[in-house]
């Protein structure tokens, strides 16, 4: 069995989703008709699920070599499951969620005494623990809850694993003859980045303390058990835990983690003998400044295997971020490219398409997405084509509507939908994105007349709670839009739209609808994105640099059907080593300087005139992300995209070749890949007459 450990699901709405898999939708939309119902309606109804779980820390003190709780918040985990059906596989699998529950309700003796506040109050402190994952953690307090978050979603599935296993090996929890042997033959766990690798030292605590074996058998069950998934390549966003608080919370859990410490340094001590800077590079345990554990140097050590999500962010890990421990385990490292499920992200949020590309093809794309490059023979077929434009251009008007009602902003549908949406981050340059806007509204105000491909930008995304800057860039694009929309002059030739509340369900709306998708990444720091994925299955265009899953994008559509612009990572890294100066960027463009000259002086906050000041201090004195260096080369593939636009047949031919060459990208090869290279399992095949005889 495995267990996939992660923090976070984002899996929008299941009604419509189980009833696709089921192959049951037209029965049960022709059943809602008879009633006289919609089934969108219904539809709508359903909330967006943005699922994860964190958990519990406690206090530990050692007595005579025995490992004993003191001074712990007693709480219940509570499982709530939820079906994922497989599509027409007869198989359903289980999303376990953890609810933190107090153990006692309520405190009868304090209310006798008249404290009604605290009768109350250790329920509530306990159930904070799963009420709101991811507190802001600028303060103390939110990132003591954000451990125990950790902490309490892989104690609750780790006792919950090891019960499974006993009882489905030996028949029993109480058996007498239980033994850990077979444990790595019959479970996986893959910890989906650092968040739940509190796993390591719980299941060794557990190993060791509870079911009493010797250390070095509890170890190499550890290492055959665990692999790892690395998510990003900001050194800065790698989870560090200060070892203070780890003492306060989980004190156990640190003296074990110091423990595979001291023996990880022995070897290397071993095999690099006098090398104390790979030592010191190498350690769990970091001593510059604060004190702190590196949970993701814990989750290499003690893996079989650690892995990247798209070819360039695998290779950067082995030759960057993750160096020494490439050159020390260099079987341990592998690639497994990201994928999204064909059966949400086009079955689903684009029926049209689905319905047009099984009219041609069939069906058998639906589980093996490599069936759509038998699309490419259509590629000069102008009544496919004109029906794929056609598709297209239904699904802009439905969004178009969607945006009206909801924004109060009227679409051009005759405007390029150019579509920005994912987290808000330095990163992923949605400021570089602004700058673009306010080019293109300076042009046209410059010359009212000018002949100007028209355009829709939509962007996208949440900011973290104690993420300023990522918030200040959600207000300023809201303030460019404010002072765009509002310009007679501009007319309907450029809007602006911020997806306010972006989310799943939201997506499903967007990516049938885009023309063109931004993956504008400075090169080298993105892992691998998977909208650029879904806007590529669904035939929106590509602007991006070569970063993340865009190289492999750009090799399976071939690179004259998507926009590259900017420098490669070698590139940045030569600029970087070299001196990176923003402001010779600044003053060399006039555009660009005109327009951080209006974001500085108020053009977009009037009322306000420096409202914006700190951005651009980023962009002229802390521009980490070289936005400034790739300006020029992003608003020269802009007009690109906009030439292109203009020819109706030769951007139809280009959304074909991108749906044609996705398959590459289905989660049904990753999680194949998965399987055979990492886990050991093959599928299992459930002949449903058996089962129900």
């Amino acid at each position: 069995r495995v267990y996939y450990l992660s923090m976070e699901y984002y899996m929008g709405r299941t009604l419509t989703n189980t009833m696709i898999n089921a192959k049951i939708y037209a029965e049960c939309e022709e059943a809602m008709y008879e009633l006289g119902l919609e089934m969108e309606e219904l539809e709508e109804k359903e909330e967006d699920a943005g699922l994860g779980n964190g958990g519990l820390g406690r206090l530990a003190e050692e007595r005579n070599g025995v490992h004993e709780w003191i001074n712990t918040t007693q709480v219940i985990a509570m499982p709530y499951d939820t079906p994922i059906p497989g599509y027409n596989n007869n198989t359903v699998n289980t999303l376990r969620l953890w609810s933190c529950k107090s153990s006692k309700n309520f405190d009868l003796s304090h209310f006798n005494a008249g404290d009604y506040v605290q009768a109350v109050c250790d329920r509530n402190v306990a159930e904070n623990i799963s009420r709101v994952l991811y507190p802001n953690d600028n303060f103390l307090i939110g990132r003591e809850l954000r451990l125990k978050q950790e902490y309490f979603l892989v104690a609750a599935t780790l006792h919950d694993i090891i019960r499974r296993y006993k009882v489905s090996t030996f028949g029993s929890t109480e058996a007498k003859d239980i033994t850990f042997d077979e444990f790595p033959n019959k479970v996986a766990i893959q910890l989906n980045d650092t968040h739940p690798a509190l796993a390591v030292p719980e299941l060794i605590r557990i190993l060791v303390d509870i079911e009493k074996l010797p250390w070095e058998k509890a170890w190499n069950i550890c290492k055959t058990t665990f692999a790892y998934t690395n998510h990003t390549l900001l050194p800065e966003a790698l989870e560090r835990w200060p070892v203070s608080m780890l003492e306060h919370v989980l004190p156990r859990h640190l003296q074990i983690i110091y423990k595979i410490n001291h023996h990880h340094l022995e070897n290397i001590s071993k095999l690099y003998p006098g090398d104390s800077n790979r030592i010191r590079r190498m350690s769990i345990v970091e001593e510059d400044g604060e004190k702190r554990i590196n949970m993701a140097f814990l989750a290499i050590i003690s893996s079989h295997c650690t892995n990247g999500v798209a070819e360039l962010h695998s290779s950067l890990l082995k030759t960057l971020v993750f160096k020494d421990f490439y050159e020390l385990s260099p079987e341990k490292f592998q690639n497994k490219t990201n994928g999204i499920t064909p059966r949400r992200w086009i079955v689903l949020c684009n029926p049209g398409l689905s319905d047009l590309i099984s009219e041609k093809i069939q069906d058998d794309w639906k589980t093996n997405l490599f069936e759509l490059r038998k699309l490419r023979e259509f590629v000069n077929n102008k009544t496919f084509l004109q029906s794929l434009y056609q598709v297209k251009q239904d699904n802009k008007r439905r969004f178009a509507k969607y945006i009206e009602v909801k924004f109060g902003i009227k679409l051009n549908l005759s405007s390029i939908f150019d579509i920005q949406v994912k987290r808000l981050h330095e990163y992923k340059r949605q400021l570089l994105n602004a700058l673009h806007m306010i080019t293109l509204y300076n042009r046209i105000k410059k010359d009212p007349n000018t002949s100007l491909v028209p355009r829709s930008i939509m962007i996208g995304g949440k900011a973290a709670p104690g993420y300023h800057v990522a918030k200040k860039i959600i207000l300023l694009i809201n303030s460019i839009a404010k002072i765009i929309n509002n310009d007679p002059i501009v007319g309907d030739r450029l809007k602006i739209v911020f997806l306010e509340n972006y989310k799943v369900s939201v997506a499903e709306k967007v990516f049938p609808a885009a023309d063109l998708s931004e993956q504008i990444s400075t090169a080298g720091t993105e892992a691998s994105g998977t909208g650029n994925m879904k806007f590529m299955a669904n035939g929106a265009l590509t602007i991006g640099t070569l970063d993340g899953a865009n190289v492999e994008m750009a090799e399976e559509m071939g690179k004259e059907n998507i926009f590259i612009f900017g420098m490669t990572v070698k590139e940045v890294e030569n600029l970087k080593r070299k001196g990176y100066n923003a402001t010779e960027f600044y003053e060399a463009n006039e555009e660009l300087k005109m327009a951080i000259d209006q974001i500085r002086d108020g053009v977009f906050s009037p009322t306000q005139p420096d409202l914006f000041h700190d951005l651009v201090d980023i962009l002229l004195y802390h521009d980490r992300f070289c936005l400034l260096a790739d300006y020029e080369s992003y608003v020269k593939c802009q007009e690109r995209v906009s030439e292109a636009y203009k020819d109706t047949l030769r951007w139809t031919k280009m959304c074909l070749l991108n749906i044609a060459n996705c398959g590459k990208f289905s989660s049904d090869r990753t999680i194949t890949e998965y399987a055979d290279d990492i886990w050991n399992i093959k599928p299992a095949t459930v002949d449903i007459a058996n089962v129900l005889k």
